[in-house]
């Protein structure tokens, strides 16, 4: 039997990877697919919105899988592998501050010779943080990739898949053109410098807020225009007061953000929200979340 072929879909926090799996995963290809999506977070969002595209999704949270929870990663491919009918394609995506390094290194590991190829990293970029270019988690995590893919290349100041061609030397692409498994699948691997891995789990820290019943819309939104400042990224599944029986998916990167329908079989909240150690303060967000669930926000403002 022919391994089962993984692609790895890395990227900075915001960027863009779960809109881009789900575009895959419901494209019109006729696989039996199977994703593992990794959150830094103990509360797994992306897992929730690939639940319905995906044949087979296994969440792994709190941690990276590129090094806390390489265990957890091994064993989920595993089971994985084990299911009848087995997937003809494992998608994984990795958290956002997670480097692919670790994650190959177990994709590789002889438990699974014979079992798994790894045929694709692939990096996605978003077109409108050209900014990220510069710090050197977003740097490993394009050093370690075979092919990128430009998400946001309309709000995109600069030609970043120019730019990135002549940097990173691979072949770049727009993820507003279709991406078909055949093309993806068809990209060589390329061999790779071994990066020094960080302490990226020190660098990151997350708030994971959740609530059995709606919140104050007005409160939230005072709330997350406070605080976006200090956040890398925050997404989550949301119900209001004035609209308990409605679902929204909360995404924000950087400066943008955006409260879209969705559709969640409970009536509370799930937030995830990730900083830099050193300047978000999560113990305060979380005290006037919890104050606004409460209905008292409004005596702080």
């Amino acid at each position: 039997m022919a391994p089962t072929p993984v692609i790895v879909v890395t990227g900075f926090l915001g960027a863009g990877k779960t809109t881009l799996i789900n575009s895959l995963l419901r494209g019109d290809h006729g696989l039996r697919i199977a994703a593992i999506v990794n959150d830094f977070g103990a509360i797994n969002i992306d897992a929730e919105i690939l639940g319905d595209a995906a044949d087979e999704v296994l969440g792994l949270k709190n941690g990276c899988i590129c090094c806390a929870l390489q265990g957890d990663f091994l064993r989920g491919l595993r089971l994985m592998l084990a299911q009848d009918p087995a997937p003809d394609l494992i998608i994984v995506e990795a958290s956002g501050v997670a480097e692919p390094q670790g994650i190959v290194e177990v994709v590789q590991d002889p438990m699974l010779w014979g079992a798994v190829s790894l045929d694709l990293v692939l990096g996605v970029v978003d077109g409108a943080a050209p900014a990220q270019m510069h710090d050197p988690l977003w740097q490993a995590q394009v050093a370690q990739s075979d092919l990128l893919v430009v998400t946001k290349a309309d709000l995109a100041v600069d030609d970043m898949r120019e730019k990135l061609a002549l940097m990173a030397r691979l072949p770049v692409l727009d993820a507003r053109d279709p991406l078909p498994f055949d093309l993806l699948l068809a990209q060589p691997r390329r061999a790779k410098v071994p990066q020094p891995k960080s302490d990226h789990g020190a660098r990151f820290t997350a708030l994971e807020w959740a609530a059995e019943h709606p919140i104050d819309r007005a409160a939230f939104m005072e709330i997350l225009t406070r605080t976006a400042p200090q956040l890398l990224r925050a997404k989550g599944i949301l119900h209001f007061t004035d609209r308990p029986d409605r679902a929204l998916l909360l995404q924000l990167a950087g400066p943008r953000a955006s409260l879209t329908p969705f559709s969640a079989p409970t009536a509370g909240c799930q937030l995830v929200m990730i900083g830099d150690a050193d300047s978000f303060d999560r113990e305060a967000a979380k005290a006037t979340l919890d104050r606004a669930l409460r209905g008292t926000y409004s005596k702080l403002i």
